[in-house]
């Protein structure tokens, strides 16, 4: 798993459509934000707490100091877009589909939830990065819960980080 101190992988991600690729690196390069991590896009806990979380604390969190804010799921592009247009997102949460799971899995945060999504997903979780190095990490105990990781958790680490 990722610790604390290390560099985020230099890994492409879908933002929007399967041909519109951005590396994550670039997007937290020389930038203070937070990258959180779901499931499954509008599965109850992800849709109904976690995203929506940090689309209503935005001004909270920019206030603390995120320039950025990124979500990531092994989900495809077109449904991370679904979402975050769904969800009020646009203009505040980058949407980002880890559609092969790649970024899951170099961060050490790949659930297996075969039985109940059908794939290999991501662990429910966020991070304070700054300038691509993880400054807080929160990774859900069982994978999925809702406590750790939301807005309203990290938004004191942002200040510290």
């Amino acid at each position: 798993m990722a610790k604390v101190g290390a560099s985020l992988p230099d890994i492409e991600l879908q933002e929007g459509a399967p041909d519109k690729t951005v590396k994550i690196t670039d997007l937290f390069k020389g930038k203070k934000g937070i990258l959180f991590g779901v499931p499954g896009a509008f599965t109850p806990g992800c849709h109904k707490t976690h995203l929506k979380g940090y689309v209503t604390d935005y001004e909270k969190l920019t206030k603390a100091g995120a320039e950025i804010i990124v979500c990531v799921a092994v989900n495809d592009a077109f449904v991370m877009e679904a979402w975050g247009d769904a969800s009020g997102a646009k203009g505040k949460v980058h949407m980002l589909a880890d559609s092969h799971g790649e970024l899951a899995r170099a961060l050490g945060v790949e659930l297996d939830s075969e039985k109940m999504l059908g794939t290999k997903r991501c662990k429910r979780f966020s991070a304070v990065i700054d300038n691509n190095v993880i400054k807080s990490l929160n990774v859900e105990p069982d994978g999925t819960g809702t406590t750790c990781s939301l807005s309203n958790e990290i938004v004191g680490q942002l200040s510290k980080a």
